[in-house]
């Protein structure tokens, strides 16, 4: 018999159900081995499931289910939950196919400042939609500001800061797990650490957490990390460092220094904590190489500043500075485009190729001026091959650590992706845990399940455990592999046979099936 919480055997748990001992299950997963998602070691069990929830845990052979899945050799493990994910195009792709490929069975939208505003009429429009797999978000600071103060370069005044706070108290009791800031980004890069304590403050009386883009992940790194401390200290909040990382030649090694001080961090009382995508590239828009005050009002203002001689050259000068330094790589052939609406033959192409095509030399100049000339036809986005390995695998290792994709959804063929979109939990399991050793596979699965769970404050999604919500994935662990790549990114993984969201099966023998069998979670409100 078995206990949940030393209370409720199965058999009391199957009444309050409404059910008998001998009830028929509407799945049963055979002789799979279990990992529980708490660290503990796999077992060899097997799982019951009635409507959404799992019902009993054991010797099942011989009980009745109209479903039963024979998952001998197969690893059998919580639902994935991806804690920075771009949910931007989720009213087109509602049924989230490229993340449940990867097992993902519940993600954070709303990450680097850009939480949906309004924020109830957008999680109530997709709670009629219907969606693939649960989803959660967060308010967004950019949002908040860029809607209380435009792209202004400056403090807001305390009318505007209550402003944002009401914004954010609203969000917060419409269902926000927190807040997101996106402190590289504009607008929120004009903000001063003390408008986001305030501000994060309001989130942390709901009992929010806060992720941040942090404001530099380059030559600033280790100013930046010590501001999220900061914050957490003064406003009373968990921090998550969302896909945590050390950006640009001059910083590689100096991640051993970015997880000392949250270590030292931690060993003071502060909830800090780190997300990371298992690869050595980013993705963002080109942009991130202009210097942010040249951009302050947008774009049209950018474009004026190009008229004067002197701000051209302060604008050129500060793009040179960051090819080389930052998210450049110090390396034309490091900036690969990814999505350029106004020129899809760059897609998956590098600056270094843009330079040959348009015939010119490809200097760190000509570089910097094809990304003003990009900018002003309205940006595009890159991903920056500007990361060493080793920090990745050092932030890994981290115990503070959780795997997050920092990936959008995406339809086959669209764009040139970063092939984290389709790749990234098969990634770590097959590549950093089957192929490399840097993590066990039970050490991985907790960094996707009751991590992210825990901190997301999700009280029934993260372990497998009577009484739980039937979110599972169960994959293969020899065969497990991202197939993504740079150069072909639209590609599905290989190895996860079977995902149940909420108990009804949306990948069936490795098949998709668009059910929709997600929620919305609401923050406050489901828990």
């Amino acid at each position: 018999m078995f206990f949940l919480k030393n209370i409720f055997c199965s058999s009391c748990l199957l009444l309050i159900f409404g059910c008998t001992p001998e009830v028929k299950f509407d799945v049963i997963i055979l002789n799979g081995t279990v990992y529980e998602g708490n660290l503990s070691d796999p077992k060899k069990i097997d799982i019951g499931i009635v409507n959404d929830r799992i019902i009993e845990i054991g010797n099942l052979e011989a009980r009745q289910s109209s479903r039963i899945i024979e998952a001998e050799g197969l690893a059998v493990a919580p639902g994935f939950i991806d804690l920075h994910a771009h949910l931007e195009p989720i009213f087109d792709l509602s049924d989230c196919e490229s993340h449940l490929r990867q097992g993902v069975t519940t993600s954070l939208g709303g990450p680097d400042g850009r939480g949906p505003l309004p924020f109830g009429v957008y999680v109530d429009s997709l709670k009629q939609l219907g969606v693939g797999m649960n989803v959660g978000f967060l308010v967004g600071h950019n949002s908040v500001r860029r809607k209380v103060m435009n792209l202004d370069n400056r403090k807001p005044s305390l009318y505007e800061l209550d402003q944002m706070k009401n914004l954010i108290t609203q969000a917060m009791n419409e269902g926000a797990f927190g807040i997101s800031t996106g402190l590289k980004y504009l607008p929120g890069s004009f903000s001063q650490v003390e408008e986001v304590i305030e501000l994060s403050k309001v989130a942390s009386k709901k009992g929010g957490i806060y992720t941040s883009h942090l404001r530099d992940e380059g030559l600033q790194v280790l100013s930046s990390v010590k501001e999220a401390i900061t914050i957490s200290e003064q406003a009373d909040i968990p921090v998550i460092l969302t896909h945590h990382k050390v950006i640009g030649k001059p910083m590689w090694g100096k991640s051993h220094e970015t997880l000392s001080l949250v270590d030292q961090a931690r060993a003071m009382g502060l909830n800090i904590m780190i997300d990371q995508y298992p690869y050595n590239a980013s993705y963002t828009g080109i942009s991130v190489l202009i210097p942010g005050w040249a951009r302050a009002g947008g774009n049209k203002k950018f474009i004026e500043r190009l008229k004067s001689p002197k701000l051209r050259d302060s604008i050129k000068n500060g793009i040179v500075f960051n090819i080389l330094n930052d998210r450049g790589g110090d390396d034309l052939d490091r900036v690969q485009f990814a999505k350029v609406p106004w020129l899809t033959e760059l897609e998956g192409k590098t600056l270094k190729y843009w330079c040959e095509l348009k015939g010119l030399e490809p200097t760190t100049e000509n570089g910097a001026e094809l990304v003003i000339n990009a900018q002003v036809k309205g940006g595009a986005s890159c991903v920056f091959h500007a990361m060493d390995e080793k920090d990745v695998v050092n932030i890994m290792k981290h115990p503070q650590t959780m795997i997050a994709s920092d990936g959008r959804l995406v339809q086959l063929g669209d764009g040139h992706p970063h092939p984290r979109w389709y790749g990234t939990f098969p990634r770590v399991l097959g590549h950093y845990v089957r192929e490399l050793g840097i993590l066990s596979l039970k050490e991985a699965i907790y960094k996707m399940t009751s991590m992210p769970a825990n901190a997301m404050g999700l009280k029934d999604r993260g372990v497998i455990e009577i009484g739980k919500k039937a979110d599972i994935t169960i994959f293969n662990p020899e065969t497990v592999i991202d197939n993504a790549t740079f150069e072909k990114p639209h590609q599905y993984s290989e190895g996860i046979e079977y995902v149940l969201v909420n108990g009804k099966f949306a990948v069936d023998q490795g098949e998709f099936k668009s059910i929709k069998s997600g929620r919305v979670l609401l923050k406050n409100l489901n828990y």
